[in-house]
């Protein structure tokens, strides 16, 4: 892919748009959970992008059967997960080496878990060392804190009562996972509520997962075997999010996204775009794993906001809701949000320098930043190889125009990204 050349808008657009990246998050859950059942899982709307396939690959390996055609994957699982012949290949996916490190820490066998230059630079103590405290072998260069991960499989991990330091979905998923080959009822607690595909999607296979009154989640270890997926996979709400900011910063101008994810610790963001001015209208439909429908934004001016709390469901739109700050009124805040630092960039560094290339004022924060409204200026930014870091200032070109480097990143979530940017001007 070449770099992107963004032209402005020269006028505004009305547009319903259907083609959205499917959801990553449960796209790589799928392919992870349906090796839990003993039968055919059936997933529609699959993400076909490098991390997602990545994943599925993985599964392959460790001897699963899977079937793919276009988006539509079908996976039936092996009777016992083998030991595969070769790394296991997460390519940019934080969320795919995190979530199997949770669920082969109890498989018997060795796995070497790797990715890309920059994944492999991306702190995973986090996730090794609770689960180390359980049992799991588990090392890795810099002392065990980055990939290449070796995972040397514990047939009988011990159960847990672990209060998590770090508000993280992958956090608690690679420990729900564990959990579920455990010797008994584990039980997990994090201070704010983080997304929570991982216990909707268990849940509604049959795991006995369940929250208590301290707001710990109990995590029973599985009986047998899991139902398998019949699942259509909802738009991506943070791929979506890129377009609902393009039509707040666009004069007059009107998106309908179709089909996505409202999961309420998914549509933060939409939020505070309401918050900030934005009319927004969630239209409700139904599934049976996740709350799904259509969000519809049009064009308000815009008005500083502070954010934050609940950053662990802002923390993929961050960048995208930079661009929608630098053109409010007034000042806007990013405050506790030091986990934009060991994203697949450190996102606070990469939205702020690349600001000040467009002319933005603002001041950097160990956990966040300030940022003064009002106008962006053309400039050529490098997305640092993160592609919400260059899919965010593609957004802000269509206000000023924008060259950006360094865009393959975006193939690992939105492959046709490109496509819907360029149908803004029809």
């Amino acid at each position: 892919m070449e770099n992107f050349n963004i032209e402005k808008l020269t006028k505004p657009f009305d547009i319903e748009i259907d083609s959205i990246a499917s959801d990553k998050s449960i796209s790589h859950r799928c392919a992870m959970f349906s090796i839990f059942s003993d039968e055919t899982s059936h997933i529609n709307n699959f993400l076909t992008a490098e991390d997602t396939l990545n994943s599925l690959s993985i599964v392959e390996q460790l001897g699963a059967k899977v079937v793919r055609d276009g988006k539509y994957v079908e996976i039936t699982p092996t009777k016992e997960l083998k030991e595969p012949k070769d790394v296991l290949d997460c390519g940019n996916a934080g969320t795919g080496m995190r979530l199997f490190c949770g669920l082969l820490a109890s498989i018997d066998g060795a796995f070497t878990l790797t990715g890309d230059k920059y994944l492999r630079e991306r702190p995973m103590k986090r996730v090794a060392d609770p689960l180390r405290s359980i049992g799991a072998n588990i090392d890795g260069r810099d002392n065990g804190n980055k990939a290449p991960l070796f995972i040397r499989g514990v047939k009988e991990l011990k159960p847990f009562v672990y209060t998590s330091p770090v508000d993280s979905a992958q956090v608690k998923s690679a420990m729900i996972l564990a959990a579920l080959r455990a010797t008994g009822v584990s039980k997990y607690k994090e201070n704010e509520l983080t997304r929570d595909h991982t216990e909707r999607m268990l849940k509604g296979m049959g795991a006995k997962i369940e929250t208590d009154d301290e707001g710990f989640i109990n995590i029973h270890p599985l009986e047998g075997h899991l139902k398998p997926l019949n699942i259509t996979i909802p738009t991506d709400p943070s791929s979506a999010f890129f377009f609902a900011v393009a039509a707040a910063i666009t004069p007059n101008s009107r998106v309908l996204l179709k089909n996505v994810s409202l999961n309420p610790t998914r549509i933060g963001a939409y939020k505070i775009l309401e918050k900030m001015g934005v009319e927004i209208n969630f239209i409700e439909k139904e599934n049976i794993y996740e709350p799904i429908g259509d969000i519809e934004v049009k064009h308000k001016e815009l008005n500083g906001v502070v954010v934050e709390e609940h950053i662990s469901w802002l923390i993929d739109e961050l960048p995208a809701l930079s661009i929608a700050m630098s053109l409010a009124k007034g000042k806007s805040l990013v405050k506790n949000a030091a986990e934009l630092r060991v994203k697949e960039s450190d996102r606070i560094k990469s939205v702020v320098s690349n600001l000040e290339k467009c002319g933005v004022e603002y001041t950097e924060f160990e956990d966040g930043y300030e940022i003064t409204g009002g106008s962006l200026n053309k400039a050529s930014i490098n997305s640092h190889g993160d592609h919400r870091i260059a899919m965010s200032f593609s957004i802000a070109g269509l206000i000023c125009g924008m060259d950006i480097e360094d865009v393959d990143c975006i193939l690992t979530s939105f492959p046709n990204f490109k496509e819907i940017l360029d149908s803004l001007r029809n």
